[in-house]
């Protein structure tokens, strides 16, 4: 049940980011979730894409220093204190959660997190037995 994601490194420039939009294009790749974070002199783009091994290798090709990770996609109620419910439940079980960023379905009644675990394997068993839904890959990059 884990999602795999890209990293992308870029250097903190103007037009830098629209690169890899347009790289991600003109290949024909869908951007699902995504999340950038940054210093004054690099970022860090994660993201979930349509064809993984795609816009990787498009990206490759075009000079970006690309990564792979696995990560969790859970969905979580949009309601208040949704995301704290798992969060507890997990903290009970020993779990950290090193990065997490979201998205609201279209239907508006969840939201995804994506989430980066310490311990994934660990984390998706306690979400299970939390009885909390874990998105497939397959699922999320044709969402």
């Amino acid at each position: 049940m884990k999602v795999e994601q890209i990293s992308v490194f870029l250097e903190n420039r103007a037009g830098r980011l629209s690169e890899v939009t347009r790289i991600l294009a003109e290949a024909g790749i869908n951007i699902r979730a995504l999340s950038l974070a940054d210093t004054s002199d690099f970022g860090i783009l994660r993201l979930i894409v349509s064809d993984l091994e795609k816009a990787k290798a498009a990206l490759k090709e075009n000079g970006f220093t690309v990564g792979r990770t696995s990560v969790v996609a859970v969905e979580v109620p949009d309601r208040p204190g949704g995301l704290h419910d798992i969060l507890d439940m997990l903290s009970k079980h020993g779990v950290n959660v090193e990065y997490m960023y979201a998205f609201v379905t279209q239907s508006q009644q969840s939201a995804i997190i994506i989430f980066r675990f310490d311990r994934t394997d660990q984390a998706i068993e306690a979400l299970r037995e939390g009885e909390i839904p874990v998105i497939p890959g397959e699922k999320l990059y044709n969402m």
